[in-house]
């Protein structure tokens, strides 16, 4: 039998600590092999000029060349699936935002010294991201330096009453690759549009960046979720990444979201499932839910149980997913009545936003 091949890694950052870190921990894996380090992008460069990794792990704030700029050039060119290691910091969690919409993979916060028994659960899920990455479908990119600004009509501030009450939610999950298909799926909503209700697995601290990002790039209102938070029309609540998992809850007539306490589901927190088991039990079938790119199975259960509650489902295809593990396995249990590319996810959301019977609804896309 032939050895498998193993996954070839380029660690770039300019903490010699993080290097060390980050070599040993991938190193000890079988299916791993580092075959070098880099201080800072020139030399990243030089080895890419030698030999192209599998997975590129990369940190943002570095020396000359910021990582940023590097990612982008490489992205352009020849694309190579990259993990960004970042550090929690607002400056930090903006670029790392703007490298996920570049066409980075994945983003995992940067290992700390003082974790103590915690970093070796942490390098666990460092190891597991690193091997995901390796099977995902990159491609060429030309992302500007900042995200483009689109001309938009006046918004009503958030928690100002909307012209009508809301009659229908549309519910999403999504995790890697989810930053470039969420923009690709809010971009193409109306402005008018039901409310919208998000998980996208991403570490504490960086989920505010991305609703701001969000929010400057269309019609919708886009913000970090807070407890309390009421449903509205063009409305977009994206769940904070953190300790939490976000619900929709019914109170006097209204959905609100509640931040609630709980173990990880599926290995997150907060959870697809969670939400989505939530607005199966308050949304009366009045809903609309698609499962995005990412790794794992979180979201299928959740949305079979919207699918059962008379609710509309989709699910991303394969082709157009990042990884199709979420979309896969919600496939596998009859949760989506559709895989659609990510071109169509949108419209088909809108589509099914109808109170038209269920046995008369629209039957195209169905699987």
């Amino acid at each position: 039998m032939q050895e498998r091949r193993k996954i070839r890694t380029l660690i770039v950052d300019d903490s010699a600590m993080v290097r060390k870190i980050l070599s040993i921990g991938l190193g000890q894996d079988p299916e791993i092999e580092v075959i070098g380090t880099a201080a800072d992008a020139n030399m990243a460069m030089q080895y890419l000029a030698r030999s192209k990794p599998d997975v590129i792990t990369l940190d943002l704030e570095m020396p000359n060349m910021d990582g940023l700029t590097f990612l982008r050039s490489f992205m352009k060119a020849d694309p190579i699936p990259t993990v960004v290691i970042s550090s929690q910091t607002q400056r930090s969690a903006q670029a790392t935002v703007d490298a996920l919409a570049a066409g980075a993979v994945d983003v995992i916060a940067k290992p700390r010294m003082e974790l103590g028994g915690g970093l070796n659960d942490m390098m666990a899920s460092i190891v597991q991201r690193v091997k995901v990455a390796a099977g995902a479908q990159v491609r060429r990119t030309a992302t500007p330096a900042r995200p483009p600004v689109r001309p938009q009509t006046p918004r009503p501030a958030a928690g100002s009453a909307p012209a009508r009450l809301p009659d229908w939610m549309i519910a999403i999950g999504a995790s890697t690759g989810g930053v470039q298909a969420l923009t690709a799926v809010l971009q193409s909503l109306p402005a008018d549009c039901p409310p919208v209700v998000i998980v996208q697995h991403m570490p504490e601290g960086f989920t505010a960046s991305f609703a701001k990002r969000l929010n400057q790039m269309g019609p919708l209102r886009v913000k970090e979720a807070e407890d309390g938070d009421v449903l509205e029309n063009g409305l977009v609540l994206l769940a904070p990444g953190g300790p939490k998992h976000m619900t929709v809850v019914k109170k006097m007539g209204r959905h609100q979201v509640r931040l609630i306490d709980g173990p990880e589901v599926c290995f997150s927190r907060p959870s697809v499932d969670v939400l989505f088991h939530s607005v199966a039990q308050v949304a009366e079938g009045r809903v609309s839910s698609a499962i995005l790119t990412g790794m794992g199975k979180d979201g299928a259960e959740g949305q079979l149980a919207i699918r059962n509650s008379g609710g509309r489902t989709v699910a991303q295809d394969e082709a157009s997913c990042v990884v199709f593990g979420m979309p896969s396995a919600a496939y596998q249990i009859g949760a989506p009545e559709a895989l659609v590319p990510l071109d169509d996810v949108s419209s088909w959301l809108m589509n099914s936003c109808s109170r038209i019977p269920v046995g008369d609804r629209l039957e195209s896309y169905r699987v």
